[in-house]
């Protein structure tokens, strides 16, 4: 019985791990990569230059230039979202990626729902993502809520 209890225990473990780095499926893989791929995509946009940016409210021009004028958050800010963009197009550390984000994509709702209204809904979709892309590696979270008792 102590056998039987052991096995059980230990595929159930196997299991566990094998569930924080397997691929739940095809649409999560893109998802994933296209996800990633966005912030990597628009932090190097922060230092690049390569794309204009969209027309902008004057409240949200002067968020903006107060983040630029700041000398250090906007470069800040745009480092991080290459470096998360990079965890989550690796796969492996799509969770750590996903919680270094969070933050930011809270910050961009937020901006969008205060000052640029008329790009809510892509505001919303980053938000419906990066929450079903959480919902997907949940177990990667589980210990971030286990209180101990």
């Amino acid at each position: 019985m102590t056998t039987l209890t052991s096995t059980s225990s230990s595929a159930q473990q196997t299991a566990g791990a094998a569930s924080l780095t397997h691929e739940h499926s095809k649409a999560t893989k893109v998802v994933r990569t296209m996800f990633g791929a966005a912030f990597v995509m628009f932090g190097l946009n922060g230092f690049l230059h390569f794309m204009s940016p969209p027309p902008m409210s004057e409240g949200g021009m002067t968020f903006m230039g107060a983040m630029m004028a700041s000398g250090y958050f906007f470069p800040f800010l745009k480092a991080t979202e290459i470096i998360s963009g990079l965890l989550i197009l690796s796969g492996r550390m799509t969770a750590l990626g996903l919680v270094i984000l969070a933050p930011i994509i809270v910050n961009i709702l937020a901006f969008h729902l205060a000052l640029a209204p008329a790009s809510l809904p892509m505001a919303v979709m980053l938000v419906g993502i990066q929450g079903w892309l959480a919902w997907k590696h949940r177990a990667a979270y589980r210990g971030l809520f286990d209180c101990g008792c």
